[in-house]
């Protein structure tokens, strides 16, 4: 006699999860860019692309600018109908949240500001996003995720 097995109705599509570590430098949201090109394109995302260049290298530079940390972890999850990006790293202060450009130390406004606006892109663009604390009290490190809905179907 054989015990039954619950069987997603998705079971056929494998999750499809990769991660990086990366040095903090300017030229890892390339990096970061072209990895998620690579994986979104063999995993048929394809209408993902764009948005998901924009918005990890918002995520990648937030850490290269933001922190004095020498690595990174960009962690991408591809599901049947769904992109989830994570970019972790071990600076335990501050958490990132969109607000006015800065500029200069004085606020400005976000249409004029050279910088400041990447947090607010993530948000307005992205399906979901968030951010996260790890390692307990006090944090060690923190990340800021984002997913993005593949609604062309498969």
């Amino acid at each position: 006699m054989s015990t039954p097995v619950l069987v997603s109705p998705h079971a056929d599509a494998p999750v499809r999860s990769y991660s990086m570590q990366a040095p903090n430098i300017p030229e890892t949201a390339k990096v970061a860019r072209d990895m998620l090109t690579g994986l979104l394109t063999v995993t048929g995302h394809a209408p993902l692309v764009e948005l998901a260049r924009l918005l990890v290298s918002e995520v990648v530079s937030n850490v290269h600018l933001h922190t004095k940390v020498t690595r990174l972890t960009l962690e991408a999850t591809v599901r049947t109908d769904r992109l989830r990006v994570s970019v972790r790293d071990d600076d335990p202060c501050g958490m990132p949240w969109p607000q006015g450009a800065q500029g200069d130390g004085m606020t400005t406004e976000p249409e004029t500001a050279e910088h400041g606006r990447g947090l607010l892109l993530v948000q307005a663009c992205a399906d979901d996003w968030g951010t996260m604390w790890h390692g307990g009290r006090p944090p060690t490190g923190k990340s800021v995720w984002f997913q993005l809905v593949d609604r062309g179907g498969r």
